[in-house]
């Protein structure tokens, strides 16, 4: 059964769509409905750790829908469908780079003919960055098994492996339009992306450089063995970067043109600009041949997202729909004044919820919730910057997380002395965002 849930996912969205440019309220039911369905049948191939927060938050929304008598809760389910439908578009862009053969050209970047790890640090982590940046997850996998294969006999290794791909991965989403939480900061604060886009970078590559430096003269001294020096793909990582720079022209053009959302435009766009790149490469063929394999695999194994987005959206607007909600939002109101406190508790509170499991997603959520009466009080941009770096810096150090539990199975680590590792970064990471945060309400 579950090899066909791709089709009930996509009737998820579909019938979201629909709802969404008809604006009737029937088919609004319609898609709550469908989504609803799709939750139920979704705990039964999630992982225990959504199902326990797919039960907790649903149960905490029961709750104050009946004890505070809210109404229209039955259209609360399908308030984060815009995101079931953004994970699921985002693999034909994935499709796309693997159709050109980008994947395999950029892993000549590793095998170069470097002589410490020093210097190898600096290139696996701006690899394993240009790759995330158009791969996402996949990176890290591909990036981790070509690292141990270099990396064979040496003991730290696996530290090596983990500070450098998630670190990179961490950074190299902070400004990418197919980063959820990106565009969940972008349409709760209102920030377009284009000007949030240069901060987000900056603050990516300043905290590459100094983690770099630091990289580079903790491992100079580590001899490793030469590879065989392979060409730079100079020309592929140049197509990417101009790719990239389309996408984001065609998202920011469309979302202005006809006044969409953040989250829609890239949704909409993703699948036939991905067509017509491969069309323009001459790759359509091995597009479509890999795409829907691949879409499909995909697809079927987003249960512990529907899980959470369904409970989560059920959670939330019934908690928005509650005197529960000003409670709540009162240790993050009294520092309405103090905006570098509250940043720092934002950031801090990404990081407590992170070690206990809570995914970032889940999170930010909570947190535009609680700090939405200020965004019109404080610069938000600067909402805009910390809700994006402080729910990232969590890739590195979430003991639960999958980029952490993907590699410690990669890499045969204890998730928590990769936490350990990277805890550092994350704090660093963090608070850099925080600072430029700070640094805009001045």
């Amino acid at each position: 059964m579950r090899q066909y849930y791709y089709l009930l996912y996509l009737l998820v969205v579909v019938s979201y769509l629909f709802a969404y440019f008809t604006g009737a309220t029937l088919l609004n039911y319609v898609a709550s409905a469908v989504m609803m369905v799709a939750l139920l049948l979704s705990f039964i191939y999630a992982t225990n750790l959504f199902k326990v927060l797919g039960l907790l938050f649903l149960s905490v929304g029961v709750y104050l829908v009946f004890t505070y008598d809210i109404q229209g809760f039955w259209l609360f389910f399908n308030s984060n469908t815009g995101l079931v439908a953004l994970l699921l578009m985002l693999p034909w862009m994935n499709n796309a780079v693997r159709a050109g053969g980008f994947d395999r050209k950029l892993q000549q970047l590793l095998k170069s003919n470097v002589s410490h790890a020093g210097s190898l640090y600096v290139r696996a982590k701006a690899t394993s960055y240009i790759l995330v940046t158009f791969i996402n997850l996949s990176a890290l996998y591909v990036a981790q098994n070509l690292l141990k294969e270099q990396l064979k006999g040496w003991k730290e290794k696996n530290t090596f492996i983990s500070q450098t791909t998630l670190r990179a991965f961490a950074l190299a989403l902070a400004w990418s339009p197919m980063e959820v939480l990106v565009a969940i900061s972008v349409d709760a604060t209102g920030v377009s992306y284009l000007t949030l886009f240069p901060w987000l970078l900056a603050i990516s590559l300043i905290t590459f450089s100094i983690d770099s430096f630091f990289g580079k003269r903790r491992y100079q001294h580590v001899p490793i063995d030469k590879q065989e020096a392979r060409p730079v793909p100079i020309m592929s990582i140049l197509h990417l970067f101009l790719v990239l720079s389309l996408f984001l022209v065609a998202i920011v053009s469309i979302s202005s043109f006809f006044n969409l959302s953040f989250i829609l435009t890239v949704t909409l766009v993703i699948l036939p600009f991905a067509m017509l790149w491969s069309l323009c490469m001459g790759r359509i063929r091995r597009f479509l041949k890999i795409g829907v394999v691949n879409w499909k695999e995909r697809a079927n194994g987003m249960q512990n997202f529907v899980v959470l987005f369904g409970s989560l959206a059920f959670f939330s607007d019934a908690l928005n729909a509650s005197p529960v909600l000003g409670a709540f939002q009162t240790p993050f109101l009294a520092l309405g004044e103090q905006p570098l406190l509250l940043f720092l508790l934002i950031q801090f509170t990404y990081l407590s919820m992170s070690m206990v499991g809570i995914h970032p997603i889940a999170t930010v959520s909570i947190l535009i919730e609680a700090v939405g009466p200020l965004m019109g009080v404080i610069n938000p941009l600067s909402f805009g910057i910390i809700l994006v770096t402080g729910a990232l810096a969590t890739a590195t150090v979430g003991t639960f997380g999958v980029t952490v539990t993907m590699t410690s199975m990669n890499t045969a680590q204890n998730p928590y002395r990769i936490t350990k590792t990277n805890m550092p970064f994350a704090l660093l990471y963090g608070s850099i965002g925080t600072i430029v945060a700070y640094l805009l309400t001045l």
